[in-house]
């Protein structure tokens, strides 16, 4: 975090942020007993929050499953120039892709995607061809998902065995 937005996180947002994260629902009077805060003391400091982009949004958070998606796969995919940007306007179209991120490495992008189905999946895997070479694996458990943040002061970190010493002038 730059340091501009890390000023406006104090002990007080940091306490509105970790209630919010057990229970983004909760009211500003509900939320305020939790912190501290008047109701109208609380909804400003959250509009702040939501102004400053730290809060980006609400949502519901919907197992796919019930939805009928069980299969799920990252999906790597190699693809250079041209045919790059054409993928990247292409998987805007496709809602079962539901995450990319362009990444590091031999690589150019990484999916989440879902599907209903092997056979749903090797359709949508199928059409990337045209773009470039996928490497797809498909997930057998979530192990570990984390919705919550450590939203505890960052606290700057010296190299390792690097001895800091302090100067006092004057």
């Amino acid at each position: 975090m730059d340091s501009e937005i890390d000023g406006l996180i104090d002990e007080i947002s940091r306490k509105i942020l970790r209630e919010l994260q057990k229970d983004a629902r909760m009211s500003f009077a509900e939320l305020g007993r939790q912190v501290g805060l008047s109701p109208s003391a609380t909804a400003e400091r959250v509009r702040r929050l939501w102004d400053e982009g730290i809060i980006r949004g609400y949502r519901v958070d919907i197992d796919p499953r019930a939805l009928g998606y069980g299969v799920m796969v990252f999906t790597r995919m190699v693809c250079d120039g041209e045919k790059y940007k054409q993928f990247l306007a292409y998987i805007k179209t496709v809602d079962e892709i539901r995450e990319c991120y362009h990444i590091t490495g031999s690589d150019a992008l990484i999916m989440k995607i879902l599907a209903r189905s092997i056979e749903e999946l090797d359709g949508i895997v199928m059409k990337f061809l045209a773009y470039g070479v996928p490497n797809s694996s498909v997930v057998i458990a979530d192990l570990v998902v984390r919705t919550e943040y450590d939203l505890n002061p960052a606290r700057p970190t010296k190299p390792h065995g690097v001895r800091q010493e302090t100067v006092r002038l004057g």
